[in-house]
């Protein structure tokens, strides 16, 4: 048996990271680590981190600077600490940040970390190479262990990498590389294997992931590639399997087998997050988004009439280069006229390397930031009036652990709204319906309609 070592995860950004995380522990399991929620004494310590927000390689080093004093301490006691710097800002940085962080033992690539064992091998070996940020994204699912750890009655599957859009926002073309799907078998594998283990809600995950076209099941290779509406109706066909969603999608491949997959796959929930960016047709364009306000706002009607009970979240960037006041006005007006559930907003930030850092009519600070506290004014009374719609209906919860208080649940509404509820400790990782009672910005409350468990 592997001798048993700590290793502590930090993971910053996406949700495509927490995903990577729980895979990078699965792949140091047969190595004998476990998992440390602190990096005092630990013997590995991995920063997954993200090159989404301005000044995310900045962060990085200033973690690593609190590190070097553990490093040093654990050094002079005669053991080990390896620090380990994966996710996209390694991937756009791996070189500069060897040089500049000689106190990194291994950089690696969002791609690359199934490598991780063989890397620390060879770490103590002394010898080769601890720099990987290749783009091979076939080779690094075929490496993942087959099993998963699982926390909870829920979980992320990514089916889908990388980025052929080129926003000129977006980092992830850079750090994630083009668009790659993955084959349905394996999906529908991880997927059987998760609801073996208590799974009862599957997040499909994505960059792009409305674009994923990927290789069909075996024995139906006639027809060709299968898009992302074939597989949630594949994927709800597994036992145990009862809520699908999936994120992050983009407008352009919003096609029409997805839309009528979610007017009647019934566990394909009544919830979709579909960014806009902006209200404004100039600045769209600007962002490389290839999508109007019109055609957005048609694409709404018609998932709408398809499913009439969904929620529409969505992500906002306020202060985009050469953004003037009548172009925010055009945001606000589409936010008032699709009136979200719940949404996304951020100020510019110039990302190394992407178009957007370097076009000129760059937008103040403080009117970027006048600018968001008016759009997040708007959207949090959107929130907050559609979770006060919920009052008095009864809603299908999936609860996932207990609440702070003595006796209470917590669990997902299919809007993806925390709901709580007292109720017995034997109902997580079930679907109960729950009479709400009362609304806040961010949850719901309310009352077990019967004790027991019922399918949503």
């Amino acid at each position: 048996m592997a001798e048993n070592k700590r290793v502590h995860i930090k993971t910053y950004g996406c949700q495509m990271n927490v995903y990577d995380s729980e895979r990078i522990k699965d792949v140091l399991a047969p190595l004998g680590y476990e998992t440390t929620d602190t990096p005092d004494g630990a013997d590995l310590v991995v920063l997954n981190t993200c090159h989404i927000r301005e000044k995310a390689a900045e962060k990085v080093y200033s973690e690593l600077g609190r590190l070097r004093p553990l490093k040093e301490a654990k050094a002079s006691g005669g053991g080990e600490m390896l620090v380990a710097v994966a996710g996209c800002v390694a991937q756009a940085e791996g070189a500069e940040m060897k040089r500049r962080a000689p106190m990194v033992d291994m950089v690696m690539g969002p791609q690359t970390y199934h490598q991780l064992p063989e890397m620390i091998a060879k770490l103590h070996r002394k010898s080769g190479e601890a720099l990987a940020a290749d783009f091979a994204v076939e080779e690094k699912f075929d490496a993942l262990p087959k099993a998963r750890s699982v926390n909870g009655p829920s979980a992320f599957l990514t089916i889908q990498e990388g980025c052929d859009k080129f926003c000129t926002f977006c980092v992830v073309p850079y750090t994630r590389g083009g668009e790659y799907s993955r084959p349905v078998d394996q999906i529908a594998a991880e997927a059987r294997e998760l609801a073996s283990r208590g799974v009862r809600e599957v997040t499909l995950l994505g960059q792009n992931v409305n674009a994923y076209h990927g290789e069909p099941p075996a024995g139906r290779e006639e027809d060709g590639d299968w898009g992302l509406g074939q597989l949630a109706r594949h994927i709800a066909k597994i036992g145990g399997i009862e809520r699908i969603r999936y994120t992050t999608s983009h407008p352009r491949d919003m096609d029409d087998a997805l839309i009528n997959a979610h007017a009647e796959e019934e566990k394909l929930m009544p919830y979709l997050h579909l960014p806009l960016q902006a209200g404004s047709d100039r600045i769209l364009k600007a962002m490389n988004r290839g999508h109007t306000l019109e055609s957005y706002l048609t694409l709404i009607e018609k998932i709408r009439a398809a499913r009439p009970d969904i929620a529409m979240s969505s992500d906002f960037i306020v202060g985009f280069p050469g953004e003037s006041a009548d172009d925010f006005e055009m945001t606000m007006e589409a936010v008032r006229e699709v009136n979200y559930a719940q949404c996304f907003s951020f100020k510019y930030s110039r990302r190394p390397g992407t178009p957007g850092a370097s076009m000129m009519k760059q937008v103040a600070e403080d009117e970027k930031s006048d600018r968001l506290a008016r759009l997040q004014a708007l959207l949090e009374s959107q929130q907050v009036d559609f979770n006060a719609s919920c009052v008095g209906r009864e809603l299908p919860v999936l609860f996932e652990k207990p609440g702070r208080n003595e006796g209470q649940l917590q669990g997902r509404s299919p809007y993806l709204q925390a709901v709580h509820v007292q109720g017995s400790q034997d109902l997580i990782g079930q679907i109960a319906p729950v009479r709400i009672e009362s609304s806040s910005r961010n949850s719901l409350a309310g009352a077990l309609v019967r004790e027991g468990a019922a399918a949503a």
